[in-house]
């Protein structure tokens, strides 16, 4: 595998997949760059080695074919004034004849941005006619986008395995994203605490039946802590539950026994008489909620009892909040867990945060800065954590 760092991009073309893949309002402006500002690293450093750079993106799910408000050229402006002093290039088409042209006239130094690739269903279909017009545009294939990368897609995998094979490698981000992937998975320094939160059991299973061999701690929250109460006779009222995983929620609970990895699970909880911010609250231990009340958020013993946990920890994986923590009055459990894991981290404690709601959380709570890492890639990383191999990976790392 090629290190990015002793690659020389000198005179070369580099193909590099990037996840713009960015949230806009509706008037098309950006309302979060994070994933444009964390390919700057890796764009910067081409641009100084005198190489060219053309960036490859999706933005959305258009369906059918190019859409106004899926296209890439909402981004250029922008990319424009991240890149100040870098000649920046848009091609109305990631494939076709001005793409190319604009390709082969790039020179060292300068940025050219394709238009979406999934304007193209080829894209997503991996095909391998479309990845060769990609592969045709550049020297080396530099990954860049891990929130794609559990995608067998043409500009993902595709186009490295079959048309750059002695050319491919990781970007910046992709390279500290999955170095800090392994050392939580394979190197992970004991006590090794993985908090696990959101909606569904269903889906969180396997990365909770993985981290069972490897975790010595595992905290559930969120509402599908609920389904694991009501699997060992609690009452949850109106409690979200999954009622055809209770078998799978009293069998993780037994393996976990089996293997000495610990189950936190929240002593109270924060209930409401109905899902809405201006809902009647209350505490009520966790498997005792009365009729009628549903569980939004940890309660307040079950904050300190997360929190001791924590506290003592090497290791921290933060996957989904403990709550609807959108919602004002449902936040603290979270903000809580936000908390201890940034105070662990400063003890001394190596932490991952990954997944979109827990990555939205740490940066509401402006706490990114004090965590290890914080992941771009929120199924990607889920997939990773459950043990799958992810194509984008696999295409470097073979």
């Amino acid at each position: 595998m090629i290190a990015f760092d002793s690659f020389s991009f000198k005179g070369q073309k580099a193909l590099v997949r990037v996840d713009f893949n960015v949230p806009l309002n509706k008037d098309l402006q950006i309302t979060d760059d994070t994933r444009m500002r964390a390919a700057l690293p890796t764009i910067n450093h081409i641009v100084q080695q005198g190489g060219a750079v053309i960036l490859m993106s999706h933005l959305g799910r258009p369906k059918e074919g190019p859409t106004d408000k899926y296209s890439l050229r909402h981004l250029l402006q922008h990319l424009i004034n991240l890149l100040p002093g870098t000649p920046v290039y848009f091609a109305d088409d990631c494939i076709g004849a001005q793409a190319a042209d604009l390709a082969a006239s790039l020179k060292p130094g300068e940025v050219l941005l394709l238009e979406n690739l999934r304007f193209y269903s080829e894209e997503e279909k991996g095909d391998a006619a479309f990845a060769a017009k990609l592969a045709r545009l550049g020297t080396v294939w530099v990954n860049d986008a891990f929130g794609t990368a559990h995608r067998a897609h043409a500009s993902t995998a595709v186009m490295a395995n079959e048309f750059l094979p002695e050319q491919r490698l990781f970007g910046k981000l992709m390279e500290a994203e999955v170095a800090s992937a392994q050392r939580v998975l394979h190197q992970a320094a004991r006590p090794f605490v993985a908090i696990i939160g959101g909606a569904k059991v269903s889906d969180k299973i396997l990365i909770i039946e993985n981290l069972l061999e490897r975790a010595t701690d595992i905290i559930i929250g969120g509402g599908m802590a609920y389904t694991f109460f009501k699997a060992q006779g609690g009452a949850i009222g109106n409690s979200l539950c999954e009622d055809d995983r209770l078998p799978l929620a009293a069998q993780l609970l037994d393996k976990a026994a089996q293997k000495g990895v610990r189950i936190h699970l929240p002593q109270d909880s924060v209930i409401a008489n109905r899902f809405a911010a201006d809902a009647e609250t209350s505490v009520a231990p966790s498997g005792q909620i009365p009729a009628g009340w549903m569980g939004l958020d940890i309660g307040p013993a079950a904050r300190a009892q997360f929190g001791q946990v924590i506290a003592a920890a090497k290791t921290i994986l933060w996957n989904g909040p403990m709550g609807v923590f959108e919602m004002l009055a449902f936040q603290e459990g979270t903000k809580s867990i936000a908390l201890s894991v940034a105070s662990a981290t400063q003890t001394g404690a190596f932490s991952l945060v990954g997944g979109g709601d827990s990555v939205a959380a740490i940066n509401q709570f402006k706490l990114s800065d004090q965590v290890s890492y914080v992941s771009t890639g929120g199924g990607a990383m889920l997939e990773y954590f459950e043990g799958k191999v992810l194509p984008g990976i696999a295409a470097v790392t073979g």
